[in-house]
């Protein structure tokens, strides 16, 4: 953990020229690229505070090629690093699992089948006042592990109040994400969070998400549904990117709307 997050520093502290080839805000099937703000940064109202690095990890030891070749030793670090988080991924997984009472491979079953990878770089933010450096949103996926380095920045809604998610020194923040609160019928709730920006200091997190192959179909599970009643309909993962891509709210609760079942008023 603190091998890869130094590498992660080191390479957003790399010269513009020698990262400048990543940069990339148009084409989605980039596999490994680097932004400002978001992917569609030439048409967002509000600009936020950060640059991402993001590539895919699936099939990891095929995705290395891809990945960037400066600082020399990224490719090593990050790959050690990547396959570690995964196989933690899927312990958390059997243990919420087991928290749930479904079976221990549950989520083996398509669930779990791809992976992404984020690097965030927070730059130090002359006033912090004026924006953030991610808005309120919740995951679209099913966990995602997130590693912080020592300055805070992170904050999820509890009560309609933010609050600060202070940095642990050699841990993970797991989020839940939309596909769990579907799995699980709303035992477990996607954590709305955002990130606030810093006067002095720059930031830098990285994110492994544990996304759902395109085609899995989500909903309830069925052992959680004997006997209260589903609270979301069946549809395919890929539907659902659609949506939240379209919709492009920062209400996260909207997002899943299309996909609850409507209770009929007698």
């Amino acid at each position: 953990m603190e091998d890869a997050m130094k590498v992660f520093k080191e390479f957003f502290e790399l010269p513009f020229e020698k990262k400048s080839h990543l940069y990339n805000t148009h084409d989605e099937n980039v596999k490994c690229k680097l932004y400002t703000s978001s992917s569609n940064y030439e048409n967002e109202e509000i600009h936020y505070w950060r640059d991402c690095l993001i590539h895919d990890c699936t099939p990891l030891k095929e995705s290395f090629d891809l990945w960037p070749q400066n600082p020399p030793r990224y490719r090593e670090v990050v790959g050690e690093y990547l396959s570690q988080v995964g196989k933690l991924g899927s312990r958390i997984l059997d243990l919420i699992s087991e928290g749930l009472g479904l079976e221990s491979d549950f989520f083996a079953h398509g669930y779990k089948e791809d992976f992404f990878f984020t690097v965030n770089h927070y730059p130090p933010c002359p006033d912090p006042s004026l924006t953030l450096g991610l808005p309120k949103h919740c995951d679209p996926n099913v966990i995602t592990l997130l590693l912080q380095d020592i300055v805070p920045g992170l904050q999820v809604c509890v009560d309609n109040e933010w609050q600060l998610v202070q940095p642990c020194p050699n841990a993970f923040v797991v989020n839940m994400g939309h596909q769990m609160q579907v799995i699980s019928n709303g035992k477990l709730k996607g954590a709305e969070h955002r990130v606030v920006t810093n006067a002095e200091k720059s930031r830098t997190t990285a994110s492994y998400f544990v996304v759902p192959s395109k085609d899995c179909i989500l909903e309830p599970a069925k052992a959680l549904t004997k006997k209260d009643l589903p609270l979301y309909k069946q549809f395919r993962y890929a539907e659902f990117m659609e949506t939240y891509k379209a919709l492009n709210t920062q209400e996260p609760e909207n997002l899943l709307e299309p996909y609850k079942i409507k209770k009929e008023v007698i």
